[in-house]
């Protein structure tokens, strides 16, 4: 099993980051390329939790979302081809003096097959970097959304 702790520090609130978190439409993998369209699928969605199946390259899960508390979103893998066991994903979104957010993402891998185990292993160790990126590159890219919205509305 591996656990990767990620961290940044972005404009955004820690709603602007849920909401884009949380946007399962079409074009879901602009802010999240591991989410392909292909492999989206909404089971079920009400206010505060979601029940959705993505994932990209052949690898998915299915996941369930809770941000019924706006601080603490957790993502439980409940099905998957590869991960199992405690397998997710926690945000925390820690509201900075300065009017920033600290994000602190951690991710637990719990291969359920040797597809899983070998993969869990590559990103605990060599393919941290790849969920960095990755992360770092849904910080940006909501932001860059909430930017176009904001400028949308002083026009």
């Amino acid at each position: 099993m591996s656990t990767i702790h990620l961290h940044q520090t972005t404009t955004l609130t820690p709603e602007q980051y849920v909401a884009g978190l949380t946007d399962f439409g079409p074009d879901r993998s602009k802010l999240f390329a591991n989410s392909a369209d292909e492999y989206l699928k909404v089971h079920q969605r009400d206010r505060t939790h979601a029940d959705v199946t993505e994932g990209s390259s052949g690898v998915w899960e299915r996941l369930q979302y809770d941000w019924s508390d706006p601080q603490h979103v957790v993502l439980t893998t409940t099905d998957s081809n590869v991960w199992g066991g405690a397998s997710g994903h926690s945000y925390t979104f820690t509201r900075l003096p300065d009017g920033t957010t600290g994000i602190d993402v951690v991710v637990v891998r719990d291969g359920k097959n040797l597809k899983g185990q070998l993969l869990g292993l590559v990103l605990g160790t060599i393919g941290k970097g790849v969920l960095e990126k990755a992360f770092l590159n849904s910080v940006k890219a909501i932001e860059a959304r909430n930017g176009a919205a904001k400028e949308g509305r002083a026009a």
